[in-house]
C-alpha cells in the first residue's frame, strides 16, 4: 500500500482522506472526514516502513490486538477510539481528532508551566496511565509530542500509542521494538529484550514534568548510564518545590527497580495525599475553588451556589451562564471537583452526581422525554404546580430542601436562556440535564 491520497474513500465511502498528518517508527495518521456523522477523525494505519518487513502480518495482528484494547480504555485524558475497520489488507485505528496543540508546541511558545499547573496535567496523565495499565498495555512513548492539550479548558490528552504493546499475565512486557525519544525513555529501552511494565512509562512521565518545569530536557538515559551527569529540576529553577523535585529524581531512577512500581505510586510522591475526608482542589485551567468549599463548609448554601455559577462560567470562557456545548466540553477535574465538594459538604444530598443519579433512577437515558423532565423537576423541587419556578428566590437554600436541589446552577441557565428567547421550557431543560449526565458518566463521576 502507498500512502492514501487527499480525498480517497476509505471502508466502503464512510471515510474520506483530507490530510497526511504524520508518522513514527510504528504508523502513520491522516485527518478524514466521518461521513456519516459529518465529523472529522483521524485514521491510523500501520506505516510504509512496516508494511515491507517480512513480520508484517504478525504486526497487523498486534496493530489490531492494540487498537481493540485501547477502544477500551474510556478516560478524559485518552484518545478516543471510535472504530476499527479493514482497508484492503490493512488494519485501520479511527480515532479522536483533538482540536488543540501538543504539549512540546505550547511549552516552546510559553516558557515553563507553573507548578501549579504542570501537576494537574501530570494528575490527568497518571490517571490515563493507569487507566491504561489496566489493560495489560504500556505507552512507552510518553513525551510532550504525545501530549495533546484541548484548546478548551488546556485538558492534557496521551495520543499515539503506536509503540504500545500487549503486556503479559504478569503485568511485564517482553518486547524488541522501537525504543522511543531517547531523552525521555528509560534505560531499559535500549535493552535488545527489554522487560517492561508500568515503571517503564514513570519514568516518561518523570522526564515528561522535569522538562514542564525546567525548559529542559533530561540527558538520555544511555548516556547517564556512562557518566550519570543527571542536573536536578531545581538547579534550573530553586523555586520547584523539594517534594517534587525529590519526585523527579526518584521516578528517573535508571534502574527500573529502584523506581516506583506504579504511576499512582510515583503520583503519591509527586502530590501529598489527602486526607480520607478531604476533597482535593483539583482544576484543569488553575481555578481557585477555596472560597466555595469555605462557604459550603459554613452551610452558606445560597452564596456557595452563585459561587458555583461564577466559577463554572469562568473555566468555561462564559460570562453569565452555559449553553449545552459548554456542558459537554467541561473539563472533568473541575466538575468533579465542585460535585465532591457539594456532596461532602451537603452529606450527601446535593452535588451533580445526585441529580444524575435521580435522573437515572427515573429512565433517563440519551432520548429527549418531557415527562421524565417534569418527573426529575417535581421530585427535585424545580417545579411547583406543573410549573417550572421561574424566580431564585422561590428556591430552597437548606438541607431541607429536597433531595438533589441543589446546586439548581442548571436550572438558573435554562431560565437565563429562555429569558432571552434561545430555548423553550421543557424541551431544552430535558436537553440540559441529559448533557450533564452525559458528561458526568464520560467523566466517571
Amino acid at each position: 500500500m502507498r500512502r492514501w491520497q487527499d480525498g480517497q474513500q476509505l471502508d466502503d465511502g464512510k471515510y474520506i482522506i483530507e490530510e497526511y498528518l504524520g508518522g513514527g517508527g510504528f504508523g502513520e495518521t491522516y485527518r478524514a472526514q466521518n461521513r456519516h456523522e459529518g465529523k472529522s477523525v483521524a485514521i491510523k494505519t500501520l506505516n510504509l516502513y512496516q508494511q515491507f518487513q517480512p513480520d508484517f502480518a504478525k504486526t497487523q495482528n498486534k496493530f489490531l490486538k492494540e487498537a481493540m484494547s485501547l477502544s477500551k480504555c474510556r478516560h478524559p485524558h485518552i484518545v478516543e477510539v471510535y472504530d476499527i475497520f479493514r482497508e484492503g489488507d490493512f488494519n485501520c485505528m479511527v480515532m479522536e481528532l483533538i482540536d488543540g496543540i501538543d504539549l512540546a508546541t505550547h511549552l516552546k511558545e510559553n516558557g515553563v508551566l507553573s507548578e501549579q499547573k504542570a501537576l494537574s496535567m501530570i494528575q490527568q496523565l497518571g490517571d490515563a496511565l493507569t487507566c491504561v495499565h489496566k489493560q495489560n498495555l504500556t505507552h512507552r512513548d510518553v513525551k510532550p509530542e504525545n501530549i495533546m492539550l484541548r484548546k478548551r479548558g488546556m485538558e492534557a490528552v496521551l495520543i499515539d500509542f503506536g509503540l504500545a504493546r500487549q503486556a503479559t499475565l504478569s503485568g511485564k512486557l517482553m518486547t524488541n521494538s522501537s525504543r522511543g525519544t531517547e531523552h525521555y525513555a528509560p534505560i531499559e529501552l535500549a535493552e535488545q529484550r527489554p522487560q517492561l511494565g508500568a515503571y517503564t512509562d514513570v519514568y516518561s512521565l518523570a522526564a515528561t514534568l522535569y522538562n514542564m518545569l525546567t525548559d529542559h530536557k533530561p540527558i538520555p538515559s544511555q548516556g547517564r548510564k556512562i557518566i550519570d551527569p543527571f542536573i536536578q529540576p531545581k538547579q534550573y529553577d530553586n523555586k520547584i518545590s523539594d517534594r517534587v523535585n525529590a519526585a523527579i529524581i526518584k521516578g528517573m531512577e535508571l534502574e527500573p527497580q529502584n523506581r516506583p512500581q506504579s504511576v499512582q505510586e510515583w503520583l503519591d510522591l509527586v502530590m501529598p495525599k489527602q486526607a480520607a475526608n478531604e476533597v482535593q482542589l483539583v482544576s484543569a485551567v488553575g481555578m481557585d475553588y477555596r472560597n466555595l468549599r469555605d462557604l459550603l463548609a459554613a452551610g452558606k448554601w445560597k452564596e456557595a451556589d452563585e459561587e458555583t455559577s461564577k466559577v463554572m462560567c469562568k473555566v468555561a470562557g462564559k460570562e453569565y451562564w452555559l449553553d449545552i456545548e459548554s456542558i459537554d466540553n467541561f473539563p472533568c477535574e473541575d466538575l468533579r471537583t465542585i460535585d465532591q465538594l457539594w456532596v461532602k459538604y451537603s452529606d450527601g444530598r446535593f452535588g451533580f452526581s445526585v441529580q444524575k443519579r435521580i435522573h437515572q433512577s427515573l429512565g433517563g437515558t440519551g432520548e429527549l422525554d418531557i415527562k421524565i423532565w417534569k418527573a426529575f423537576g417535581d421530585l427535585v423541587g424545580w417545579r411547583k404546580n406543573g410549573r417550572l419556578l421561574y424566580y431564585y428566590k422561590d428556591l430552597t437554600f437548606s438541607t431541607k430542601a429536597p433531595e438533589a436541589h441543589l446546586p439548581e446552577s442548571l436550572h438558573k441557565w435554562i431560565y437565563f436562556g429562555m429569558n432571552r428567547g434561545e430555548y423553550e421550557c421543557d424541551e431544552d431543560a430535558e436537553r440540559w440535564i441529559y448533557s450533564l449526565a452525559s458528561r458526568l458518566v464520560k467523566c466517571n463521576i
